[in-house]
């Protein structure tokens, strides 16, 4: 019976880490660019970006067939297309701190985006106004305050046009 008693917690605890795995990290972190703020500042402070385009090439993104759900297919092909901007931007899921990330680009670089809704809303936000011709800069105080949150998924659900 002790036991079945230990199986049973410890089935409860895995069940307990695999739901917080699935939640997106809420910390906070200060910004790469303008090094480190003081603890009470940090609380709030921005997450980590480049804030001026890249010097050199970019790592590649995963490859969007890799992944079967459609709206994740679409969310790395579109940081694929996008790369240069999604590098100057910040991530507010703060895997910054979590992954160790220096842009939203690093999200894409990795299987991370693939799991978290943040980093795709952002994603699909940054490529939204990249199209009407906003800066990079533009586009990072936009997700600064938010705008990202605004983004219609479903929408992307479908498969985007090549080019």
């Amino acid at each position: 019976m002790h036991r079945a008693g230990r199986v049973g917690s410890a089935l409860a605890l895995f069940g307990a880490a695999m739901a917080l795995a699935f939640v997106p990290v809420t910390a906070t972190s200060g910004s790469s660019q303008e090094g480190s703020a003081p603890q009470a500042e940090a609380d709030n402070s921005i997450p980590a970006y480049h804030a001026q385009a890249p010097k050199g090439a970019l790592p590649e993104t995963l490859k969007p067939e890799t992944f079967p759900d459609p709206l994740v297919k679409n969310a790395y092909a579109v940081a694929a297309r996008i790369k240069k901007t999604l590098y100057q931007q910040p991530c507010y899921c703060h895997c910054d701190r979590s992954k160790g990330h220096s842009s939203l680009l690093d999200c894409f670089a990795s299987e991370h985006g693939s799991g978290c809704g943040t980093c795709i809303y952002e994603d699909f936000y940054t490529y939204e106004q990249v199209h009407k011709d906003k800066t990079a800069a533009q586009i990072r105080e936009e997700i600064i305050k938010g705008e990202w949150k605004s983004v219609d998924a479903a929408k992307y659900r479908q498969p985007l046009p090549l080019k």
